[in-house]
């Protein structure tokens, strides 16, 4: 079952940017975005910026993102944004936002958005 819906992927040059969002799917209460995680074929899913649901107080990066990426989030909106500068080639793959359904008490993901970047 898809919980989220993600926008904002596409092409983009080397050194280029984008800014992606995730919001619950039918605007559904109680289903909060957390994550940006993404997977390319053959590889396993890593997570790429979190942000806590408390105040914004706890935010997480992964590695290779350090410094060219920024996970915020709109809480009027329940939607959680990925502004991701300086892209690179190796930045290309399917985004997913995750997070939880409150109401079921489980994990969610969204169906994922196409991040290509071109060297």
């Amino acid at each position: 079952q898809v919980e989220f819906v993600e926008f904002g992927g596409g092409l983009v040059p080397y050194g280029g940017s984008l800014r992606l969002s995730c919001t619950a799917s039918g605007s559904a209460a109680g289903v909060v975005p957390e994550a940006w995680y993404r997977q390319v074929p053959g590889k396993e899913r890593e997570m790429v910026a979190m942000i806590s649901t408390e105040h914004d107080i706890l935010i997480n990066y992964g590695g290779s993102v350090k410094g060219r990426f920024t996970i915020s989030r709109d809480v009027a909106k329940n939607t959680i944004y990925l502004q991701m500068n300086n892209l690179k080639p190796e930045d290309t793959a399917v985004y997913y936002c995750k997070g939880f359904n409150y109401n079921s008490g489980r994990a969610g993901w969204g169906q994922g958005t196409q991040v290509t970047v071109s060297s």
